[in-house]
């Protein structure tokens, strides 16, 4: 499997919108991989992992088509992973078509919000709930639970395919034990995970920082979870965690992790000795 990261960013992106600190100024000068979108991803080039208000550019940036995604498949209902109002340019009178040629995967949160968007368009929703399994196509997809939002069901996403298994975990905040538990039965090729609060904790219970997010790797690691050479790449950066790109690499290469960026190709299989990640096809706006 192949996912490719279209945005690396928290809820601002890098440069924050409104923010002068440190690592938002260095990122405006810089550009490259210091500038983050909002997050988001693609597996196979079909099956799309939130759909933020950034997902134009990233469309147009990376060169994509989203006529051929079969599924967006939603984390939470958070405003930097989902933007209701531009889901109608994949139906009529914007396109020919009557009906997206996607279906819509997200917890009720997330589906109540495109309900009550769009009540009479013909959108193929399905309520997804944390450890209840689905299948699209060839892919056997796990919503497993994240520990980010009281309010709702936030889900992280394991996703299998011909024997290859990537968790793409974004927003996860320490996994309660449910999680742990589920975790236990799997071996993973590949691995995306937050690091959202960077050098600076915030104290929010929601993110990782760099210490919780290499405690979380380590313990994956220690338990037999993720397999020996798996690779592992970090997204959903704040300029609030105090870090330019060059920063988190040198925080979190002595762990085997590698902070993703805008563009990046993530490549696993079982089958591979030492599964890697290849150089991002676009570095900048």
């Amino acid at each position: 499997m192949e996912l490719q990261i279209l945005g690396s960013g928290a809820a601002d992106g890098i440069p924050g919108l409104f923010s002068n600190d440190r690592v938002s100024s260095y990122a405006r000068l810089a550009g490259g991989k210091d500038v983050r979108t909002r997050c988001s991803a693609l597996l196979d080039g079909i099956l799309k992992i939130d759909f933020g208000p950034d997902t134009y550019h990233q469309v147009i940036a990376n060169r994509l088509d989203p006529s051929k995604w079969l599924a967006i498949l939603f984390t939470h209902s958070h405003e930097d992973h989902i933007c209701v109002a531009e889901i109608q340019y994949a139906l009529y009178p914007f396109v020919e078509t009557q009906e997206a040629p996607f279906a819509i995967y997200g917890n009720q949160k997330v589906l109540d919000q495109i309900k009550n968007r769009y009540p009479e368009w013909p959108l193929e929703l399905h309520l997804t709930q944390s450890f209840v399994s689905f299948e699209i196509g060839a892919y056997h997809i796990t919503p497993v639970a994240a520990n980010h939002d009281d309010d709702e069901d936030c889900q992280n996403f394991l996703f299998a395919n011909q024997g290859t298994k990537i968790l793409y975990a974004t927003d996860t905040g320490l996994w309660k034990d449910r999680t742990w538990e589920f975790l236990t039965t799997v071996q993973l090729d590949g691995l995306v995970i937050e690091c959202t609060d960077g050098l600076n904790p915030s104290g929010y219970s929601g993110h990782l920082s760099v210490e919780s997010c290499v405690w979380t790797v380590e313990e994956l690691r220690k338990r037999n979870i993720l397999k020996r050479g798996a690779s592992v790449v970090t997204t959903h950066h704040s300029h609030n965690g105090n870090a330019t790109h060059n920063e988190l690499v040198a925080a979190l290469a002595p762990h085997r992790i590698e902070p993703s960026y805008d563009g990046l190709l993530f490549h696993c299989d079982c089958n591979a000795q030492s599964p890697y990640s290849a150089s991002n096809l676009s570095q900048s706006l």
